[in-house]
């Protein structure tokens, strides 16, 4: 019996725009070395940056939000397993999902923890330091109420699994520690552009994520002047999706501050240059440019919120500005430094985000709640508390837009 699973996806996946959209092709890889047909529906609409998925042997399907639709749609696909991009996904669509397939396993892909985002957002605006007044936000309140009401959760860093199994009690067993799934990085170390071949420093992340264009503003105002201080000829190149005017009007090339808008390949524009800059003030999960820096043998001095579920106790975390001026510039400067910055971030992808050994974990787990999602489902008490008052609000609600629509 052919095995099938739908994806209800946030937005259309744009890996080449944004860490999310790698991760999502990172799954649906995983899930067809499973076996599994796959279908991705969206209530977005797609973009010129869209990653065409049917090429991949992926269906894809538009979706309504607030329609009845998209029951008719579920009870024909009657699929096994259904994966929420992100919990706005699994409130909009979730109860529909319970009522037409019951058996259906729900997973929901967190990305990463919005209300751990969404406090360190609240926190950094008011000047306050961070703290479980910041992280009780009622966007937690409703990831985490997502979270009971699926059957299993995937999480991206361990520091939010942390949170997740010690502030917030939640059962490990609907839980599944998933990072960033990275092949043998040692394939092309030896292939990269060496100290030598690369120059300038290099930020990316798509600009319409608030933490990623905070960190642009952060590092113009305040650490950008002190290296350039100190390296007069050299250049910061800027590079990510959806560049806006305000966005535009940051770029002074008698500053050596350039803005080069969206990057085709990143591991281009990775090799070419000598140092990543990750100065991130608040954000969550795993920053996938890190991630990146690291896989083209590119030394990144990052934040400590650039770090978290990364790299940990590290001469390369700077939190202060001079500080992380300094660590740049003799990065910059020292090719000794350089590569021992570079071996460190090797190590650390061979170690922590190894593609083997973490798909052959995740598929052990979905094995045994496929054989036993009844006795699991009837474990989980706050899941059903919670399927039966929150989501009958949300039900009804979706219920007068879609009468409303109607009429």
């Amino acid at each position: 019996m052919i095995k099938k699973l739908l994806i209800i996806g946030f937005v259309w996946p744009e890996p080449k725009s944004s860490a999310a959209g790698s991760r999502m092709l990172q799954l649906i890889l995983f899930f067809q070395k499973q076996d599994y047909k796959i279908t991705f529906s969206c209530a977005a609409n797609k973009t010129d940056k869209s990653f065409d998925l049917e090429q991949m042997g992926v269906c894809t399907d538009s979706i309504l939000l607030n329609d009845a639709s998209f029951d008719d749609f579920l009870k024909k696909l009657n699929p096994d397993i259904v994966l929420f991009d992100r919990f706005m996904t699994e409130e909009q669509f979730g109860w529909r999902v319970s009522e037409q397939s019951p058996n259906a396993l729900k997973i929901l892909d967190t990305e990463d923890l919005h209300g751990l985002r969404k406090g360190r957002e609240i926190a950094l605006k008011a000047e306050e330091e961070f703290s479980t007044q910041h992280l009780y936000n009622d966007v937690t309140k409703r990831e985490i109420a997502s979270i009971y009401r699926c059957d299993l959760t995937l999480i991206i860093s361990k520091f939010e699994m942390d949170i997740l199994v010690n502030d917030f009690k939640i059962p490990q067993e609907l839980l599944q520690y998933l990072p960033f799934l990275i092949e043998d990085a040692n394939k092309v170390r030896d292939d990269l552009p060496n100290f030598d071949s690369r120059k300038n420093f290099i930020i990316i992340g798509n600009f319409l994520h608030v933490p990623n264009y905070d960190s642009i503003i952060y590092l113009k105002n305040s650490i950008w002047p002190l290296i350039r201080k100190e390296l007069p000829n050299a250049q910061l190149h800027v590079y990510g999706a959806y560049e806006s005017q305000k966005v535009s009007q940051l770029s002074n090339s008698k500053e050596g501050f350039i803005i080069k808008g969206f990057a085709d390949d990143v591991n281009v524009v990775m090799q070419n240059s000598r140092v990543c800059l990750a100065p991130l003030r608040f954000g969550a999960g795993l920053k996938g440019k890190v991630i990146d820096a690291f896989i083209n043998g590119t030394p990144c001095v990052l934040s400590y919120i650039a770090s978290e579920g990364i790299i940990e106790n590290s001469y390369l975390i700077q939190d202060d500005p001079e500080l992380f001026a300094k660590k740049a510039i003799e990065l910059y400067k020292d090719s000794n430094a350089w590569n021992e910055a570079k071996d460190t971030g090797f190590k650390i992808l061979n170690k922590n985000f190894s593609k083997p050994v973490f798909e052959e974990k995740f598929s052990a787990k979905l094995s045994v709640l496929c054989d036993s999602l009844y006795n699991h489902r009837e474990h989980n008490f706050i899941g059903q508390m919670l399927m039966h008052q929150t989501m009958q609000s949300t039900k009804y609600m979706s219920k007068w837009i879609e009468e409303k629509n109607r009429k």
